[in-house]
């Protein structure tokens, strides 16, 4: 799926074909704003009000799994669990709409505007991620008591599918500039990981319903205010794997210790945490370190895997080396 001008351009008919039912004209301000597994495109109406637009890429959730995404979306807001943007029906009702794209169907779904900016490194990341533990602790306490409803269906982020035998985001071995002592080492990485989780297990205190995305790209900083936003990836995985994911593309970075023990520290102001746990999230920032890679190789049209590159994969080998010198 390249997401080349002329893709982009029926992307943006197929939107403006749908708009209408959410009450926009075809004709009304649309931007596209970020592509990555999907295209992210902000409307605005005559009377400047925003709405965020969401058009799914086809062959990876069904309809039933998105409609599960906006259901838990919904019960997190209505039970003031986390600070993330309403869904936005159609005016009949419906959760979300579709459009023909080829042979394809696109579904498309709409969630309120959220202010705010990204958090960076020139931020306090300790303090935000110090909220972000409170924050994952409130939603992993929902996900343990909230009654799904019926047909609720969502992916389950287990080993196999995150870098194991049917990963949903491609192969690590693909990986831009993978050397063949690269791929021994990341190689006997993957074979500890896959034993350690094993060891690890899934029980009903460690594995559940995760946001399983919380990277800085979905924050969003006003005042002192942080908000969540894009669950698309929400399914059933290891509750510490919303740490991993919450530090995407900054596994390297040397004030990864500081973000982990303010994300601990956090959570323990809401729930308890389990040393044991704890004492995991090296495990599950590494395998998650791995499946980026592979998404990287298996995404090479966007632009964050064009930015990372072989570096990334050179970065994600020494990882590699240190992590067995120390966990093996």
């Amino acid at each position: 799926m390249l997401y080349q001008d002329a893709l982009l351009e029926r992307l943006e008919s197929g939107l403006r074909s749908a708009l209408p039912e959410w009450g926009f004209g075809k004709d009304a301000d649309v931007k596209l704003l970020t592509v990555s597994e999907n295209a992210t495109y902000l409307a605005k109406d005559r009377e400047g009000g925003k709405t965020i637009f969401r058009v799914h890429r086809p062959d990876y959730h069904s309809e039933d799994e998105i409609r599960s995404e906006l259901a838990w979306v919904a019960a997190l807001r209505e039970d003031g669990i986390v600070e993330t943007p309403r869904t936005v029906p159609t005016r009949d009702g419906a959760p979300l709409s579709s459009f023909s794209d080829g042979d394809a169907t696109r579904h498309v779904a709409a969630f309120s505007f959220m202010s705010g900016k990204e958090p960076d490194a020139e931020d306090d990341l300790v303090k935000w991620y110090g909220e972000l533990g409170e924050i994952n602790a409130r939603l992993h306490g929902h996900a343990k008591t909230w009654t799904k409803p019926e047909g609720f269906t969502r992916k389950t982020w287990d080993f196999d599918a995150i870098i194991g035998e049917r990963a949903l985001w491609g192969d690590w071995a693909d990986a831009p500039g993978l050397t063949e002592k690269g791929r021994a080492i990341l190689e006997r990485t993957a074979a500890l990981l896959r034993e350690q989780t094993d060891a690890f297990g899934q029980g009903e205190d460690r594995f559940g319903l995760i946001h399983c995305d919380m990277r800085p790209a979905n924050l969003l900083v006003d005042g002192d205010r942080l908000g969540v936003i894009d669950f698309d990836d929400c399914g059933f995985s290891w509750y510490a794997y919303d740490f991993a994911a919450a530090v995407s593309f900054l596994e390297h970075e040397p004030y990864l210790p500081e973000l982990m023990a303010a994300w601990v520290e956090g959570y323990r102001r809401q729930a308890p945490l389990p040393e044991e746990i704890a004492a995991a999230l090296p495990m599950f920032v590494m395998l998650r370190r791995m499946q980026l890679t592979a998404w990287i190789a298996s995404h090479g049209e966007t632009e964050t895997a064009q930015a990372m590159g072989e570096p990334y994969t050179q970065g994600t080998v020494a990882l590699g080396e240190v992590y067995l010198a120390e966990h093996g």
